[in-house]
């Protein structure tokens, strides 16, 4: 694995690397591989509502890695898990099974307290903080 000044690049499943570059979900490990990979690429834990926004800022970077993945086209419409997993079968002999993804810069990224965010996108949310041996 390869070290950047800010971070180990770590190997991908293809299915993963895509999901973030294409917007469609193909990860064989479904929402599961989508979380790891983003959090690994902005290097911090993310709750549910912020995978949209690191998702946005962890394309660029993602293509910029995987160059060759901007040509991957997408079907306009998948007909059932089956299709999904036949066509990444597909990207998978086109492209190979696994990719080595390096962390975001720290400037690339905006880290925002997940609560705070959340009242940012849906501010009448009522949130209950629970503290635990003084801790959040």
């Amino acid at each position: 694995m390869a070290q950047t000044d800010y971070g180990t690049a770590e190997s991908f499943h293809l299915g993963d690397v895509l999901s973030i570059t294409t917007g469609c979900l193909v990860s064989p490990d479904h929402m599961d591989g989508v979380n790891r990979i983003l959090q690994h690429v902005v290097g911090e834990p993310l709750w549910t509502h912020q995978l949209p926004r690191a998702a946005d800022e962890c394309r660029p970077s993602l293509l910029a890695q995987h160059p060759d993945l901007a040509d991957v086209e997408v079907p306009d419409a998948f007909d059932g898990k089956e299709h999904v997993e036949r066509w990444l079968a597909e990207q998978v002999q086109r492209y190979g099974e696994r990719r080595d993804v390096r962390p975001l810069a720290p400037q690339e990224h905006t880290s925002i307290n997940p609560i705070s965010e959340l009242l940012m996108l849906k501010p009448d949310a009522q949130v209950v903080v629970v503290e635990v041996d003084g801790a959040l």
